[in-house]
């Protein structure tokens, strides 16, 4: 049985421009239905497609969902869900319904985004989105690595050695420069401090390791790579996966996604961009809503942001219906055969829960 709540919002709304005559409706949809389940598909890929650094996100779980109807609108859907980070970059062509998701002892990264979704004759295309993105908070691992800043002056050492290593051994007849740093971590272990290190890289117009003056090529054409190193400054050991300018098809979404984006390459070692310079990973973007459509919540609203809220007198009047159940409902209480029950003894009926989803990892 497929549950729908259509709540009828009788006062102020979001918008002036619904107070001329026609009576908007939401549905709020079980967060597991395949229709949500589309939506949020699209919108993880969206996002992803706007994402130039770091790493891919993958859904994790539907938190919440509705749709807004109008008579001779389409369709709008409203979306609050949790992704979290992948260890794909955003250059690696693999779905990321493929691509492992980074785990808690290691650090994992979560995103709180709400998304509005247009469901039009063309498909479903997101309007706006917003995004906080955080540590996932866990108990405290005691000797586990723990993420270190971007400018960290050893884990930096740790990429410039590394990365040469990497071009002095390579059979690519490309030397490699690096593009940017993904993340950094330390481990306090016998013999001092170790450190951790994924970076991206892209191919330059050098084909031997002693060429000097190297630029990086056209990212249309370029190979690129993500690097995963470990150890300190003079040992250290490194391995490399390389992919090239592609596209694929996710076999979750069906979507077509390029992986042909331009960041900016580091020629000269490494310099770090001033805006990310004093983290420890990367963000995705916080807001985009070019429309101004005036839709997203507050839930997913970073510490700056400025929320309206309705004075309490002002508040909306909310009538709420509910559909009859086609079946027997869930828990619903036996009502017992025999005299009638006194009229304000009722059956108590529990609803089945409709959000949030399952969750797909933790």
């Amino acid at each position: 049985m497929q549950l729908w709540v259509t709540v009828a919002v009788l006062g102020l709304l979001v918008m002036g421009s619904w107070a001329q005559g026609v009576m908007p409706t939401f549905s709020l949809i079980p967060c597991d239905a395949p229709e949500v389940e589309a939506a949020a598909l699209v919108a993880q890929d969206f996002l992803n497609a706007q994402h130039t650094h770091g790493y891919k996100y993958a859904l994790n779980q539907i938190e919440k969902s509705k749709i807004l109807s109008k008579p001779g609108h389409t369709d709008t859907y409203l979306l609050e869900l949790d992704l979290l980070e992948t260890t794909c970059h955003v250059l690696d062509p693999t779905p990321v319904s493929l691509c492992p998701v980074r785990q808690k002892h290691t650090v994992a990264v979560e995103a709180d985004c709400d998304f509005v979704l247009s469901n039009t004759t063309q498909g479903l295309s997101v309007v706006a989105f917003k995004c906080k993105t955080e540590t996932e908070s866990e108990e405290e691992c005691i000797g586990c690595p723990s993420l270190v800043l971007f400018n960290d002056t050893d884990g930096i050492q740790l990429i410039e050695n590394s990365l040469d290593s990497f071009n002095k051994n390579n059979t690519l007849s490309t030397k490699f420069a690096l593009l940017e740093i993904g993340r950094m971590a330390s481990q306090i272990v016998s013999g001092g401090p170790k450190y951790f290190a994924e970076y991206a890289i892209i191919g330059t117009n050098c084909t031997s390791y002693d060429d000097d003056i190297c630029f990086p090529q056209n990212h249309t054409v370029a190979i690129h790579g993500l690097c995963l190193a470990e150890g300190s400054a003079n040992l250290n050991d490194v391995d490399c996966k390389i992919f090239g300018p592609t596209q694929t098809v996710d076999p979750a979404s069906n979507a077509t996604v390029r992986f042909q984006k331009l960041l900016h390459a580091h020629t000269f070692g490494p310099i770090h961009h001033p805006t990310i310079h004093d983290l420890r990973h990367h963000k995705l973007t916080a807001l985009h809503d070019p429309a101004a459509s005036g839709l997203l919540s507050a839930e997913s609203a970073e510490s700056a942001e400025v929320v309206a809220v309705v004075p309490p007198k002002e508040a909306p009047v909310v009538k709420r219906e509910v559909s009859a159940p086609e079946g027997p409902a869930v828990d619903a209480a036996v009502v017992p055969e025999g005299p009638a029950l006194d009229a304000t003894v009722m059956p108590k009926i529990l609803l089945p829960p409709i959000c949030p989803g399952k969750k797909k990892h933790f």
